[in-house]
């Protein structure tokens, strides 16, 4: 029984192996490109403090709705064969009347709509532009790998017959809480196990995000409270958006900008703690 499984896993690695290089070689003898359009959401979940909700009636309705539209966002993804850029498509906000609270302090986390990343296939790097607090960014590194295990399931997105890949991966990630009003710091281990489903009819090796490294595009992906799903592609369109890799920005490493935004992160709720939390309205934005 087992035999025949590895059997026919190998079956299915050559016949994905074989499709790859035959659309390959029809799509690449031309020019081309492409655009993927991406839609993602990610769960959350949080609880206010008993003093803070009595201070401030409504605040929990109004910060669930902030966090619906935190996480739910659309992207795209501009390709050719070796470079690409993923940046989220910017929505008009309505204006914002004055709180009726008074006296509010509204903390923004996120890229202010400057975040863009650049991937270059062919070279095996990469350049994202983010802002982290007033401050620009410009994070270079290498792609991110993935060790993929490629499955036997398949199924259709769209149009797309999609092949399931899997990356298992245990991490130690740092978690900072406000307690009693201390910050604390928790180092946690945590078992991840994304699921990528990619389709061998748009032969380029990139995906959403950071996502790649599989022999077609990724149009799904989960990763643990993340989903996210491509809604549309356009291939070869007629105009045809150019790839710039950004500049500007202080230039920093993946770890390095890591390390910084758990500093600011502490920072932020240090002087979150300082106040006397009097018509207090928390807004995050990502």
């Amino acid at each position: 029984m087992l035999n025949d499984k590895l059997k026919n896993m190998k079956l299915l690695m050559l016949k994905t192996f074989i499709l790859s290089c035959l659309i390959t070689g029809s799509m690449f003898a031309q020019d081309f490109s492409g655009r993927a359009t991406y839609k993602t959401h990610r769960k959350s979940s949080f609880k206010l403090d008993s003093t803070t909700i009595a201070t401030n009636p409504g605040i929990q309705e109004q910060m669930e709705a902030q966090m619906r539209k935190m996480f739910q966002k659309t992207f795209t993804l501009d390709f050719t064969k070796s470079e690409s850029i993923y940046k989220e498509e910017q929505e008009l906000d309505a204006p914002k009347g004055p709180s009726s609270n008074g006296s509010v302090m509204v903390m923004s986390f996120g890229d202010g709509g400057t975040d863009f990343l650049y991937k270059n296939i062919s070279e095996n790097r990469m350049a994202n532009k983010k802002e982290l607090m007033g401050k620009v960014f410009l994070i270079k590194d290498n792609l991110v790998t993935y060790d993929w295990k490629l499955t036997g399931e398949t199924k259709n997105i769209g149009n797309y017959t999609c092949y399931k890949a899997v990356y298992e991966v245990e991490e130690e990630e740092i978690q900072i809480n406000m307690i009693d009003g201390d910050v604390k710091e928790e180092k946690v281990i945590k078992k991840r196990s994304i699921v990528a489903w990619y389709t061998l009819e748009v032969p380029i090796s990139n995906g959403p995000i950071n996502y790649g490294g599989l022999p077609g595009l990724i149009l799904e992906v989960n990763d643990g409270d993340l989903t996210i799903v491509c809604s549309e592609i356009v291939l070869n369109p007629k105009e045809v958006k150019e790839i710039k890799e950004p500049t500007k920005g202080k230039i920093v490493t993946r770890k390095k900008f890591e390390a910084i935004a758990k500093e600011k992160t502490k920072e932020m709720m240090d002087r979150f703690r300082s106040r006397d939390g009097k018509g207090l309205e928390i807004r995050i934005e990502g």
